[in-house]
This record gives structure tokens, C-alpha cells and sequence, in this order.
């Protein structure tokens, strides 16, 4: 297998250091690796110009794309990733075992996929409250090793997939996801709707340190938020299967008594824990945010400055 590895990156070169590091001593090497600046000012050129004078065992090639929009930067790796037939992507601020590589291009080989998604695995720091640390909210449900992925967990960060389809969607990624979240299960779910085979690897396990400034309660409530968008937003468009009126009501409905009764979880549970009542909060934010989705409220978490 040829592999181009795709790295978007914004404002982390630290961590994009010690991801590029990880990959030169992968056990298959990419025949090129991608990064694409999401900063005007090109914070990332130093770490990748560094790695080329340190001798970087494939190509490095370097690209600022200076508007802000995930989507639209992710796009142009793809447009700059040319020698691969597979593109594996990977995320700015997460680490690689040696072995990481190989294993998802040996599953999408013997499982005989179009598309291998793996773990992202969080690294708590110690300093976090104990109730965060309890409550395990930024872990990613994890499948057996073979597994379909379901349409509503598809995303990337670790993943690998067969280039020509890819390439042939339009995009590929939905740039009116860009400010938002979601353009890579949109994209993801549109290869599957073509009869793209998206499994499981549950061995080639990536590490991602959770930020200091995610380890709030206001934190969860926008990504509950935003997540409850997204899946709103993709059942309307019909990403998930056909979408009827009386499929809106439903929709709305179970949305609407899905918040009240997490309400009223959330404030008996809180006796018992902290965590329990921000899990269930999560929960009314998420079903929040499926009812503003429907009346075409959105939630653009990249528009923000990032740390």
C-alpha cells in the first residue's frame, strides 16, 4: 500500500512536532506526509522545515490555507496528498506508536475495507478536577476489531481510507461544516451511502492530550451542543436514511422529551456525584441542540480563537 498521510494543523507546533517525530519512526513509512497550515502567519513552517533538515525518511509537504474552515483545510491535503492510493489522517495534537500505521493499513487489507477508523484514546492530565476525571466524558465508543462502524459515530483523527473514492466526492469535505463540526462523518457517511465498507481496528490506537481549557463543565455543554446539532442536522438532510414530515415530528418530539427528562436526571443524580449530573447536562444540551438545529441554529466552535 501507498499511503499519504494528511495532518491539518492550527497553532500547535509543539504537538505537531512530536506527531511528525512519532511518524519517522513508524514500521510502514508514508510515501509522503501532508500538512496544511489552518494560520495565516504559518506558525507550522519552523517545526516542518526543521524535520526536512533533520532528514525526514519521506516527503513533507507544507501548504497555508489561511481561512478559517476545517473543511476547507482538510480539502487541501487531499489536493496536495498525490502519491498515495490510500490517505490516512491523522490529527495535529495525537501521538503514534510505531506500529500505528501498519496496523490500520494490515486491517484494511485482511478486512477488505474501503475505510479503517481506529481509537482516539484521551490522556486526562492530573491536574483536572476528580469529577472530570470520573465522569470519562471525552472518550470515543469503542467496536470489536471487523466491526461496521454505525453512520452516526463515523469520524476522523485516525483513519485510513481507499484514495479513489475519496477523491471523487465533490470537495471532499463539506466546507459548510467548516466552522462547525461534522464534515468528516458527513464525508465519511456519503462514501458509505455509495457502498463504501467503513470498519473497525480497535489495535491502532492513536493518544490525544485533552487541552486545559476543555476541562470545564462550559466546555462538555458546547460540544453536547454541537453534537447534538451535527446528528440533527444530518437526519434532516437525509445522510442517515430518507426523511419524512412525520419523520421531523419525531425527531422533534423525542428531542424535546429527551431534554426534560435529562433535566430531571441530572438534578436528582447530583447527590451522587458531580459527574453523574454534568453527564446528564451533557445530554440536555445535546437534545437542546438538535431543537435550534431544526430552526436552522448552528454552533461554529472553529470560528473561536483556539489556544
Amino acid at each position: 500500500m501507498k499511503i499519504s498521510l494528511c495532518i491539518a494543523t492550527y497553532r500547535r507546533p509543539d504537538r505537531l512536532a512530536a506527531l511528525l517525530d512519532d511518524l519517522t519512526r513508524q514500521t510502514l513509512l508514508p510515501v509522503e506526509v501532508v500538512v496544511v497550515d489552518n494560520h495565516a502567519e504559518g506558525t507550522a513552517r519552523p517545526v516542518v522545515e526543521e524535520r526536512l533538515r533533520l532528514g525526514a525518511p519521506f516527503p513533507i509537504h507544507y501548504g497555508i490555507q489561511p481561512e478559517r474552515n476545517i473543511a476547507l483545510t482538510r480539502n487541501h491535503t487531499v489536493a496536495a496528498a498525490r502519491a498515495g492510493d490510500w490517505l490516512a489522517f491523522i490529527d495535529d495534537d495525537e501521538r503514534a506508536a510505531p506500529e500505528w500505521l501498519q496496523q490500520l493499513a494490515d486491517a484494511a487489507i485482511t478486512l477488505h475495507a474501503d475505510a479503517v477508523l481506529a481509537p482516539v484514546v484521551p490522556v486526562v492530565p492530573d491536574s483536572a478536577p476528580s469529577w472530570i476525571r470520573a465522569g470519562r466524558f471525552y472518550d470515543f465508543p469503542r467496536l470489536p476489531t471487523g466491526a461496521e462502524v454505525p453512520l452516526n459515530r463515523l469520524r476522523f483523527g485516525n483513519v485510513i481510507v481507499r484514495g479513489a473514492p475519496l477523491r471523487a466526492e465533490p470537495g471532499p469535505f463539506d466546507v459548510s461544516f467548516g466552522l462547525s463540526t461534522g464534515e468528516d462523518g458527513d464525508l465519511l457517511a456519503r462514501l458509505v451511502r455509495k457502498g463504501a465498507k467503513v470498519v473497525w481496528c480497535d489495535e491502532a490506537i492513536v493518544t490525544e492530550p485533552v487541552e486545559p481549557s476543555r476541562l470545564s463543565l462550559k466546555w462538555l455543554l458546547q460540544r453536547g451542543l454541537s453534537g447534538g446539532q451535527e446528528f440533527a442536522r444530518k437526519s434532516l438532510s437525509g445522510l442517515y436514511g430518507p426523511m419524512t414530515t412525520v419523520g421531523r415530528l419525531r425527531l422533534f418530539g423525542q428531542a424535546g422529551a429527551q431534554l426534560v427528562v435529562a433535566a430531571l436526571v441530572a438534578l436528582l443524580v447530583l447527590p451522587l456525584g458531580r459527574h453523574r449530573a454534568a453527564a446528564w447536562l451533557v445530554k440536555v444540551a445535546a437534545n437542546y441542540g438538535k431543537l435550534t438545529a431544526m430552526v436552522g441554529a448552528r454552533y461554529n466552535e472553529y470560528a473561536k480563537t483556539m489556544p
